[in-house]
């Protein structure tokens, strides 16, 4: 199973904002997506969900045109995590969370049983199912942040896409996420991540895909393509890949800003 483009062009219909981009997502990966503010990173991604039209080139879903699957099959399949927004209806989370059944239910039905049990176990791996019944707006945009994480649980969908999951949560929050992020590899789940941490994909990584100004500048194995030369290039700061070891003798790789430039 995978999630591919070849030769994509996306943007909008008056200005590129990337072309002829090749990528692929398989099952059983995690796949992170990293590059500087207005790199395209998240028009990409909307591109690639089908949530904005292509503007030349393929996305394909196992093979098959992303354009050619029905919509609530192709939502049964791909599930989204965008960035946290403001919700115009005043759901509580459990509702909010149980939105995600809708392409198994349909539109105008009711959740059933097995439906308010997964959005249950959603919330509680999540860490939040004591705000269940609490109003969207009544919870901070770090918990609102965790339940659209849950929503997208609630797909049980083999591709999970995820723009910037762990903005605005907090240090023990996003390594919750991160050990979500692990498990659901392990289960088979391909994941993207877009982010702004390239910790977070030397913890839970398997490829890592550079984009600056709309164009792929690198991609490949984290420990091959996170390198100092690569982010410093990216970023445009000089940057340090460096390896620390833990209490418990394991080692983990960091990016230490250095020098004055």
């Amino acid at each position: 199973m995978t999630l591919a483009a070849h030769a994509l062009d996306f943007g909008y219909r008056d200005r590129a904002v990337g072309r002829a981009l090749d990528c692929a997502l398989a099952a059983g990966e995690v796949a992170c997506l990293l590059g500087p503010n207005g790199s395209g990173k998240s028009t990409l991604i909307r591109t690639l969900l089908g949530l904005q039209p292509r503007l030349a080139g393929e996305v394909s879903l196992d093979g098959r045109d992303l354009a050619h699957w029905p919509a609530a099959e192709r939502a049964r399949r791909l599930a989204y995590v965008p960035q946290a927004a403001d919700s115009y209806f005043d759901f509580s989370l459990r509702e909010l969370v149980e939105m995600g059944r809708t392409a198994h239910r349909g539109v105008f039905a009711s959740p059933g049983p097995r439906d308010r049990e997964l959005a249950t176990a959603c919330l509680e791996r999540l860490g939040i199912a004591s705000l269940a019944d609490r109003p969207v707006h009544a919870v901070s945009g770090g918990e609102r942040q965790l339940a659209l994480i849950a929503r997208a649980l609630a797909t049980e969908a083999a591709f999970l896409v995820m723009d910037e999951p762990t903005a605005n949560l907090d240090y023990g929050n996003q390594s919750r996420v991160l050990d979500e992020i692990a498990r659901l590899r392990a289960g088979g789940i391909g994941i993207l991540v877009a982010t702004h941490h390239p910790e977070h994909a030397f913890r839970v990584g398997d490829r890592a895909l550079l984009l600056k100004a709309g164009t792929l500048v690198a991609h490949g194995p984290i420990g091959d393509t996170l390198t100092s030369e690569a982010l410093s290039a990216l970023y445009g700061r000089p940057i340090e890949v460096a390896t620390v070891r833990l209490d418990d003798g394991s080692e983990r790789r960091v990016c230490v800003p250095s020098g004055n430039a």
